[in-house]
């Protein structure tokens, strides 16, 4: 079946603003960098139209800020930007780990066993890819149970910018993905909202952390 063409468009746009918040989140363009509408459609292969359409989405993010007659200029990531970022996604994966208590079934908490085990096997083959697949399927399965359509909007927003292609690069990412869902999963098996709610949190404060410190690291932020 054909896509429509307004659908393709559309995810032509998608794709194309998901590689500038990499690109912004993994300090390949830094604050103050202008933005070539051109110059990112040769580089992806596609026609300026899905171009300025992401560039458009990313303004209205904050990601980036359109300068008339100057064209879109990148806004300086600072430190606060991150924690702040993962601040409100571990305050929702905190509250959606302790929904999940009451509505995930015993096999469900089975499954998500069997995928942390996956996730370890990929961790030590040194297979970051299959690590971020995985883990984002965990947190998938944990969320999805008690998630509103308000929650999604925010949680998604403050997802957006994980820089995914970088995952094996972030120092302790890995290990923290293997390491950090022990006491979420015990928490669930045990029925226990409030030790899912606050180990949740915790990690996804803990990746932030980490994302924090590499960003430093590499002289992204902004003061």
């Amino acid at each position: 079946m054909a896509i429509p063409v307004g659908t393709e468009r559309r995810q032509l746009s998608e794709h194309v603003a998901m590689v500038v918040r990499e690109a912004i989140m993994s300090g390949e363009l830094r604050g103050a960098d202008y933005l070539r509408t051109e110059q990112l459609a040769e580089r992806l292969g596609v026609s300026a139209t899905p171009v300025r359409e992401a560039l458009m989405v990313l303004h209205s993010e904050g990601a980036v800020r359109w300068e008339p007659r100057r064209g879109f200029r990148v806004v300086p990531l600072t430190e606060r930007d991150v924690v702040d970022m993962f601040a409100v996604a571990a305050f929702i994966e905190g509250e959606l780990a302790a929904r999940a208590v009451d509505l995930l079934t015993d096999a469900d908490v089975r499954r998500l066993h069997e995928l942390q085990a996956g996730l370890v096997d990929a961790a030590r083959a040194g297979d970051p890819d299959e690590v971020f697949r995985v883990n984002h399927e965990i947190h998938s399965a944990i969320n999805r149970p008690g998630l509103s359509a308000r929650l999604q909007t925010q949680l998604t927003m403050s997802l957006k910018y994980l820089p995914r292609s970088h995952y094996g690069r972030v120092d302790g990412w890995v290990k923290a993905s293997v390491r950090d869902h022990g006491p979420v999963l015990a928490a669930l098996a045990a029925r226990d909202a409030g030790a899912a709610r606050a180990a949740m949190r915790d990690h996804m404060l803990h990746i932030g952390e980490l994302l924090r410190v590499h960003l430093e690291r590499a002289g992204v932020f902004t003061p």
